[in-house]
């Protein structure tokens, strides 16, 4: 079910003048009679609006994105790979999705090349979750197995470069495709021996089933050799060039979100299941959010050099591995996959102070 927020303010106040305050006829001002004109930007989230999106809803809650001039109008995602051709396609201006995807899928649509512009992920959540009993401790104990996943899963479209890192061959897993909602139960039912995914989507589903960390096996693909970021916000090169101050507004909002979200989490979260819908449970979004905190969204590098930035060494190292997983012709450099100039200063991009930050209730 699409999920459509809109941000907009609008008052209206009438007075009555008496005799003894005649009514003011001094004429008003264009600022005091028309409300600043908001710009409609159209974003795609990777999946369906979960704990994670907190800094975005919060943002909105709070007049970010209004006071940079923009109304913005987000829907749920389908996996980074439909982001990506949605984004290219012009449905969407901007929208949450992977990189790596997103460098394939300019080598296939090199007339619609997209371009990475923030990374709020500094570490991919993609992983490969099995039960104790099935005795997975590692990828190459993968071969021969039947994995789950989603068609659009990213971690599944990165499963090649995985394989390619640790030295398995990528066509020795069955992979079994089913509805995003039924992958814990594939797995937790047997059909599959493992499952593909990101952290935060699937750990809700398989502790309301009863399970712990304790009764699975985790493997990070950024223990496995794919020191990959996580999430970044997607925009077209040709809507990049024709909207550079729009662009600039959307991430300056966004990153104030992030922040906010940072030192009170739980306004985060409050704010993401204002938006929701009823399905939605403050439990699981909770956890979910829990793991981008504990995670995903700080350690040393984003200290050093801000909230959305990357290093170009760790970048250019990920790209060269996503050539050679996917196999394809050629080798962007670092600044064709990302452009960090419509980020905001360094200083307007620090992480909160850890004695600022509270926790997430």
């Amino acid at each position: 079910m699409a999920l459509v927020a809109l941000l907009g303010l609008t008052s209206c106040q009438t007075s009555t003048p008496t005799a003894e305050a005649p009514a003011d006829t001094t004429p008003a001002t264009e600022t005091e009679t028309e409300p600043q004109e908001l710009t409609p930007v159209k974003f795609t989230l990777s999946w369906l609006l979960q704990g994670v999106d907190a800094p975005m809803t919060l943002a909105m809650e709070r007049g970010y994105f209004a006071e940079e001039g923009i109304d913005l109008q987000f829907e749920r995602g389908y996996g980074s790979a439909d982001t990506a051709t949605k984004i290219a396609a012009g449905q969407y201006d901007m929208g949450f999705g992977d990189m790596y995807s997103m460098i394939e899928f300019n080598e296939q649509n090199p007339d619609q090349k997209l371009v990475v512009v923030a990374v709020p992920y500094n570490k991919a959540p993609f992983v490969l979750v099995s039960l104790k009993e099935a005795g997975i401790k590692s990828v190459q104990d993968l071969v021969g197995k039947k994995l789950g996943a989603p068609a659009g899963d990213a971690p599944r479209r990165l499963w090649p470069v995985l394989a390619e890192e640790v030295g398995v061959d990528a066509d020795s897993v069955e992979w079994v495709t089913m509805e995003p909602k039924l992958r814990e139960t594939f797995l937790l039912q047997g059909n599959v021996d493992a499952i593909s995914g990101f952290i935060y989507s699937m750990m809700p589903s398989l502790v309301k089933a009863g399970k712990t960390e304790d009764d699975l096996d985790i493997i990070y693909y950024t223990d496995n050799g794919l020191d990959f970021y996580g999430n970044v916000v997607l925009v077209k090169e040709a809507f990049l060039e024709e909207n550079p101050e729009l662009v600039q507004g959307f991430l300056k909002a966004y990153i104030r979100g992030l922040q906010d979200t940072l030192v009170d989490p739980t306004a985060g979260l409050d704010s993401v299941m204002a938006v929701g819908d009823d399905l939605m449970e403050r439990d699981a979004e909770k956890l979910r959010l829990q793991i981008a905190l504990d995670n995903l969204l700080v350690n040393d590098e984003v200290e050093r050099i801000g909230l959305g930035e990357i290093d170009p060494e760790r970048l250019k190292l990920s790209i060269d591995q996503t050539v050679n997983g996917f196999g394809l012709s050629s080798t962007p450099a670092v600044d064709e996959v990302f452009d960090g100039s419509y980020l905001p200063p360094l200083e307007e991009r620090q992480v909160p102070p850890a004695s600022e930050r509270q926790e997430l209730e």
